[in-house]
């Protein structure tokens, strides 16, 4: 049975690079991505969720970003795709912990940093209009079903 281990995600990079150089001359590259999504509650209040992953780049993507020749900066609008991995670890008090990272294969700046008078897209912000009081369309992804507390 063949399997499949792919992660595509857009969102924004929540600090700068960080560039890690080993004796041996290999880099490796640390960011986070923020993702985030919005939807309505039951109670028809707008909710947004942002999940934060870890990013690992490594390689020629590494060196690429470490010497400048890829300039990404926190809060940058980022496309990644790479290979979801989990590695464990000992603290130092001993404690087995567990890290989830992207290990990102490819890379890409889908619109730099954002002032906060714009939407993650770079166009400026216009706030939705207000829903019409007591209106809720059926079927739609950013209402949960009656029964369910979940927003798919």
């Amino acid at each position: 049975m063949a399997s499949l281990n792919k992660v595509i995600l857009i969102g924004r990079l929540g600090k700068d690079p960080e560039v890690t150089t080993f004796d041996n001359g290999n880099r490796k590259i640390s960011a986070t991505l923020a993702t985030s999504e919005r939807y309505r509650d039951r109670d028809n209040n707008w909710v947004e969720q942002t999940d934060w992953h870890n990013l690992v780049v490594w390689g020629n993507l590494a060196n690429d970003i470490a010497e400048g020749r890829r300039n990404y900066a926190k809060g940058d609008l980022m496309y990644v795709e790479g290979k979801l991995k989990t590695r464990q670890y000992t603290d130092q008090q001993g404690i087995v912990r567990y890290v989830t990272e992207i290990n990102a294969e490819k890379m890409m700046q889908l619109a730099p940093a954002r002032s906060p008078q714009q939407s993650s897209y770079g166009q400026p912000y216009t706030p939705a209009p207000e829903p019409t009081p007591g209106y809720v369309p059926q079927n739609s992804p950013n209402f949960p079903d009656e029964g369910n507390d979940l927003p798919f």
